[in-house]
């Protein structure tokens, strides 16, 4: 390379609506592509899942764009969607996908399609044989200037449990935190309607007004109106979502401005008929996260879900050789894969004669396994998002930190805690941190905000630290050398005080915020970090 030229790097995203199957031949393609041309500068490659059921690609030069994506295309796996002002992944319930009751991901794979970006540019751009694609028998109409901002929908699942037959709602998409979300409603074991949710989204911006919200219950639709509902949805933001500002794009802000009524209104008047009121007593389910032996309902084969720290599949590390485990478990057994919304990975349609010779290939790479210790149940509920060095958008290490933040909790003494810790490196907040026990969002290099008040199901909008007057806000940026030492404080605190079956985040929101700030600034260990709050001026909350 000479003078002032520079060797550009890019990620590319895979978008696999509901998160696969990914047969054996298209994973052996993920994998040897990402040999080839993902290697990082500490010399390893890997490929990396996400929490919208994505597969990326890191550290790709330029000139490696065009044959990593035109030999997926035609493998079909294509990069549509996986970034810009469209549709983005559709999420859906993996374990669904062998259900006897409902398939979640297959109406992701449906709406994916649907909300697909034109074929034709994509095909000539990047010289895709177009007999090797193809097309969807509908779409949705776009328009030259695509949407307002990225829109995001989510398919929750319901199960029946096979020893008692009882119904169990599923959430493990996390379903209020989409633009759009769909939850099943089971009527005389036969799922035939679907209640719809608006307004979800996680992402902030620092210094600019701005929310992160759990999505709103708008109506009751029948399963053969379902995908005209999602497209009136999607044509109202379209039309109504701000353009000249996108901090406030998303559809979350057109539902606060505006409210829940006036856009059932707007979505009736475009696809002609009412939606039935919503039910506010339906139960969406907890944050379920699939791991370990599942039988499948509609063929008695069984699923095996693997858990990967931080969604990095590689060699290089602690864990494991887990990216020659996948390549050399999809060439020994005749499974199919699928990736979950929390970035782990499921192996489908194994034999029941094979389960045992299967777990015991897997403990030959070091699955389950790091530095030699079983995997703690603190850490196989916790994640993080890529954060730095893949990311432009973050300021701080996020995947790179949470293994060993997870590692120093461990020594104090919380492996066994049924809770779970998100790390993001920026306020996009990928992971969706603020939905679990305790998230840490980047505020700056080596600088987290803590958040508080979300607890493990997934079930309730946690919030920054903030006192009850409203205008002190603390934990806005604490050191990453003391992120562990104040969950210690705060666990502490929890483990003496809670109520007996108390969760963390119950506990938190019982007690309040000016108590956990009091408690925080008496405790020698802590009290330093509270001394000097920020304001929340620049806060909607």
């Amino acid at each position: 390379m000479s003078g002032d030229e520079k060797e550009w790097i890019y990620m590319i995203r895979f978008g696999i609506p509901g998160g696969g199957p990914i047969s054996r031949s298209q994973w052996l393609l993920f994998d040897e592509l990402s040999e080839k041309y993902t290697v990082d500068p500490e010399g390893s490659s890997s490929l990396r899942l996400t929490t919208r059921q994505n597969i990326q690609f890191h550290w790709i030069k330029k000139q490696n764009l065009i044959p990593i994506i035109k030999t997926l295309a035609e493998a079909g796996r294509n990069s549509l969607n996986g970034c810009g002002d469209n549709m983005r992944n559709v999420l859906g319930c993996p374990l669904s996908d062998h259900s006897d009751l409902f398939n979640a991901r297959r109406w992701a794979q449906r709406t994916g399609e649907y909300f697909q970006l034109p074929l034709d540019p994509f095909i000539e751009i990047f010289a895709v044989d177009p007999h090797r694609v193809d097309k969807p028998a509908a779409s949705f109409a776009y328009g030259p200037n695509l949407l307002n901002r990225k829109f995001k929908i989510a398919f929750s699942a319901i199960h029946k449990n096979p020893l008692t037959g009882q119904l169990v709602p599923d959430n493990c998409v996390e379903v209020l935190t989409n633009d759009v979300g769909v939850v099943p409603i089971v009527e005389n074991h036969v799922v035939k309607k679907f209640q719809i949710y608006i307004g979800g989204g996680q992402g902030e911006r620092n210094g600019k007004p701005s929310l992160a919200c759990l999505a709103q219950p708008l109506g009751i639709v029948a399963e053969d109106q379902l995908l005209k509902v999602l497209d009136g949805i999607v044509h109202v933001h379209q039309a109504y979502g701000d353009r000249q500002n996108r901090v406030w794009a998303r559809l979350k802000f057109v539902v606060k401005k505006m409210g829940i009524a006036w856009y059932r209104d707007q979505v009736t008047a475009k696809v002609g008929f009412s939606l039935e009121p919503p039910d506010s007593t339906l139960d969406i389910g907890d944050r379920h996260l699939h791991h370990g032996w599942h039988q499948q309902p509609d063929n008695g084969l069984f699923t095996f879900g693997a858990f990967v720290e931080t969604g990095r599949i590689t060699d290089a590390g602690p864990n494991g050789r887990l990216k020659t485990m996948v390549r050399e478990m999809v060439n020994t057994y005749p499974v199919d894969l699928m990736i979950t919304p929390n970035q782990d990975l499921l192996f489908t349609n194994i034999p029941p004669t094979d389960k045992e010779s299967f777990e015991t290939d897997l403990r030959h790479y070091g699955y389950g396994f790091r530095n030699s210790k079983p995997y703690s149940r603190l850490r196989v509920l916790s994640g993080a998002c890529v954060g730095r060095d893949t990311c432009r958008l973050t300021y701080t290490d996020s995947e790179r930190f949470e293994p060993f933040l997870i590692d120093e909790l461990e020594a104090m003494g919380w492996g066994d805690l049924a809770e779970s810790v998100g790390v993001t490196g920026c306020e996009r907040q990928c992971f969706r941190p603020a939905t679990k026990s305790i998230g840490l969002v980047g505020s700056g290099f080596e600088r987290y905000q803590f958040v508080l008040f979300g607890d493990e199901t997934a079930r309730v909008q946690g919030t920054p630290l903030i006192a009850s007057n409203g205008e002190e806000l603390y934990l806005r940026s604490v050191p990453r050398e003391k992120v562990a030492q104040v969950i210690d404080v705060l666990l502490k605190f929890y483990k003496r005080t809670a109520q007996p079956g108390e969760g963390l985040g119950a506990f938190h929101r019982r007690i309040g915020a000016d108590a956990i700030i009091g408690h925080l600034k008496e405790n020698p260990l802590t009290a330093q970090l509270m001394d000097k709050p920020f304001n929340t001026d620049c806060m909607i909350v």
